[in-house]
């Protein structure tokens, strides 16, 4: 049995404040290769998720805030936010599917964020071409800023440099 508690949350939290991508996470799956994998994430508001999809044919992702506040973003191919879910436990939106071929990112709004994320595997690295090219790699210049776009990115709003 593995259980989900606030031992594991503050131990998660103080490696993600650590972390130089501000995030860690548990795995409840036991292997990369397994098919369907379980784990709890902590994500500080410093972490950067580039804007991506899964375009394989089975891949979804499954997100849970468990813990703090989050903000997942919808954008078209564009840049341009579709919709943007702003999560906290208990609150409007506090869970949201993403479908395969769905560009999106997460953004941590507070610290000590924790989310639940369920997903397909076995694991496959993010491909470059399932990467938003209008967006900057983790650690690239740019990122910084773009990050502080994403958290304050409403519906209609286009990423920062984009034609």
């Amino acid at each position: 049995m593995i259980v989900a508690d606030d031992k594991l949350f503050s131990e998660l939290t103080a490696k993600a404040v650590e972390s130089p991508r501000k995030r860690s996470h548990f795995n409840f799956h036991k292997s990369v290769e397994d098919d369907i994998h379980r784990l709890v994430m902590a994500a500080e508001p410093e972490t950067y998720v580039r804007p991506h999809c899964h375009s394989q044919d089975d891949r979804w992702e499954l997100f849970f805030i468990l813990q703090g506040s989050a903000s997942v973003l919808i954008f078209d191919a564009d840049g341009t936010v579709k919709d943007r879910f702003d999560m906290e436990p208990g609150g409007k939106v506090c869970a949201i599917e993403i479908d395969r071929k769905m560009l999106h990112a997460f953004v941590s709004n507070s610290p000590g964020t924790i989310v639940m994320e369920v997903k397909r595997g076995p694991y496959v690295p993010i491909p470059e071409e399932d990467s938003a090219s209008w967006a900057p790699k983790e650690g690239e210049p740019g990122m910084a800023e773009f990050l502080a776009w994403m958290k304050g990115a409403a519906a209609g709003d286009k990423a920062a440099g984009v034609n």
